[in-house]
């Protein structure tokens, strides 16, 4: 008896600890808006703290089972008592060698990873196939080239298929119909106006590319999808304009505007063949709820009317050094709580490096190279309201360029991949940033930022990750050399991994709901109910602590998602193994095409399911 009362008072003082509030430390959250498998460095990475979470199952809720509850449908579907846990996360390796760096990636919706390198640079480390396939490459005077530069990747088996390209997209951009067809936009030579397309359907397709369709030349750009599912093609070298494209077509009407805002945030050439600078490329770009589009470039920030070029408002300049490409810095659009009233968005951009960053290392400018620490500042916008100005947001851990800045199911973010001095550009970086951080935008100013277990592998220019169904971020590429150097210091980079973020501590399996994708509507419809077929480990729960959100899967390349955001549904009932949510209203919220939706229960996100919106 004494033994029962002992073991019962230990499991009632961790479940205090962990449920006991901020002057814990620990404290609950309230969220405001290959074929081959292994581990990094040949070992899962331990939490380097115990983890403290509730044993067994979650307490009751006070809500009668079998009973729905109702949410008011203008109430946001806050979480206030998310379970909290010190486990820093787990590192993986998926495919120990897949034989093509990923400089431009897309997360498919049939759970197929694309990623693709530039086409004229030389060999790859895996062959085309089958033996003997060694199609004629335009792009290097039509010699014949037996190597793949593009793959489909399960994100599930980690086995992948190679894919032809003819074209060269090296740094282009890209985004998703709404069919789920891939579609890259740009690069350079024979492609920087091209626009190529990967269908979804056919398990064994190849890229069709249309050259000379874009209106300008598009190399280094970055695409935004609008509520139509058109897209805007954003600047480049020397393109100070953007193009149109519309959905589902391969050939159309060029149709260009131009933009005089990325003429006047290029820092200019200077004398000599290649001797740019311009620290405005692969400008960030958000859909706002108005249906405008931020964005920014170098260190400033507009809102354009996509469809006359108007620029609608010109936000002060933000200091502290240079954000874009080459500098690359880090931004995302913070996650969109959907209520019935104006809906409130807010943009955060970290890191970057100093406006003379790119000169003082790149070797065409000097022959004295200064690796110059990255910045690790961020601030913060709200750009639903146009008079609003830059705030200062708490610094990062560490120093940071050419990372990426990644939404997690549960409305964190992860920062991850990157180095820690110099630029993007071939051999420009050192001191890469092994170590991921958790952000959390509505904790209080000095706690948001937290950081998790590091990997072994530098992760620095060329290098891409993404949120994948099953709540991992997928990491590949990092690839600072012109040609593939397997033997450097920091090698072209041909392992896959897989990072198991704070929620996937293995003590809250009984925490984690299940989507039933059979009993779960796949297709919804702007503004309309919808069911979602679920199972709560704990029973019946309250409402409250149901969060559900919806992920658009970005375009990642060169430190840059595009077309990420993050959507917090409304929740009207959570009842008999069904949750009831509201479809996001419109196309200005959430383009039409595939997102994956995900269920979280006090902070833990069950596996994703995808589903379309239109």
């Amino acid at each position: 008896m004494v033994q029962l009362f002992s073991t019962f008072l230990s499991l009632f003082l961790v479940f205090s600890v962990a449920n006991a509030g901020p002057h814990h430390g620990i404290g609950q959250r309230r969220h405001g808006w290959g074929h081959h498998h292994g581990h990094a460095g040949g070992a899962e990475i331990p939490p380097e703290i115990p983890t403290i979470v509730p044993p067994g199952e979650v307490p009751s809720d006070d809500v009668p089972h079998g009973n729905p509850t109702d949410v008011s449908p203008g109430e946001v579907p806050l979480g206030d008592h998310d379970i909290e846990t010190n486990f820093r996360g787990s590192w993986a390796i998926d495919n120990p060698n897949v034989g093509v760096a990923a400089m431009q990636f897309q997360l498919m919706p049939n759970n197929k990873a694309v990623w693709f390198d530039t086409t004229s640079l030389g060999p790859s480390a895996r062959e085309l196939g089958p033996p003997g396939n060694c199609p004629k490459s335009p792009e290097m005077n039509l010699k014949p080239d037996c190597y793949a530069h593009a793959i489909a990747y399960d994100v599930e088996t980690g086995e992948s298929r190679t894919i032809y390209m003819d074209g060269e997209p090296w740094c282009s951009s890209g985004h998703l119909w709404p069919t789920g067809d891939l579609v890259a936009t740009g690069g350079t030579r024979g492609g920087v106006r091209s626009v190529r397309m990967l269908s979804l359907n056919d398990p064994n397709a190849n890229f069709v590319e249309k050259k000379n369709v874009l209106a300008d030349n598009r190399w280094y750009s970055s695409n935004q999808v609008l509520e139509d599912g058109s897209a805007v093609v954003v600047g480049g070298r020397n393109s100070f304009s953007y193009d149109i494209v519309p959905p589902n077509k391969l050939e159309f009407p060029p149709k260009k505007f131009n933009l005089r805002f990325l003429q006047e945030t290029t820092v200019p050439k200077k004398p000599g063949p290649g001797m740019y600078i311009e620290n405005n490329l692969y400008p960030f770009l958000f859909l706002i709820p108005e249906g405008n589009v931020f964005l920014f470039a170098n260190d400033r920030a507009i809102i354009f009317h996509p469809h006359t070029g108007t620029v609608v408002r010109e936000f002060p300049k933000l200091p502290g050094g240079a954000r874009n490409y080459p500098p690359s810095g880090m931004a995302a659009l913070l996650p969109l709580a959907i209520t019935s009233g104006d809906i409130h968005a807010e943009v955060v951009i970290c890191g970057g490096n100093a406006q003379e960053a790119y000169q003082s290392v790149d070797s065409k400018h000097t022959k004295e190279r200064v690796f110059m620490p990255a910045l690790r500042d961020c601030h913060r916008l709200v750009v639903s309201n146009h008079d609003s100005t830059w705030e200062t947001e708490q610094d990062m851990p560490s120093g940071r360029c050419m990372g990426d800045l990644l939404h997690l199911p549960t409305g964190d973010l992860l920062m991850i991949n990157g180095a820690q001095k110099g630029v993007a550009g071939w051999e420009n970086a050192i001191d890469p940033n092994f170590t991921p951080v958790l952000y959390t935008p509505n904790k209080p100013m000095g706690h948001r930022f937290k950081e998790m277990n590091p990997t072994t592998i530098a992760r620095m220019y060329h290098s891409v990750s993404a949120l994948i169904p099953d709540g991992k971020i997928l990491v590949a590429g990092s690839n600072p050399h012109s040609k593939y150097l397997l033997k450097a210091e920091y090698p072209s980079e041909l392992r896959v991994e897989k990072f198991s973020p704070h929620y996937l501590d293995p003590a809250l399996a009984g925490q984690r709901p299940v989507i039933s994708p059979e009993m779960t509507d796949k297709v919804l419809k702007y503004g309309t109910e919808f069911k979602i077929g679920v199972k709560f480990k704990g029973g019946q729960v309250n409402p409250q602590n149901v969060k559900v959100t919806m992920v658009y899967p970005p375009f990642t390349t060169h430190g840059f998602s595009m077309n990420q955001r993050l959507l917090i549904l409304p929740v009207k009932t959570v009842a008999d193994g069904f949750i009831t949510a509201v479809a996001p209203p419109s196309g200005k919220i959430a383009p039409p095409g595939y997102y994956m939706l995900f269920v979280n229960f006090r902070g833990v996100p069950g596996k994703g399911v995808w589903v379309h919106v239109d």
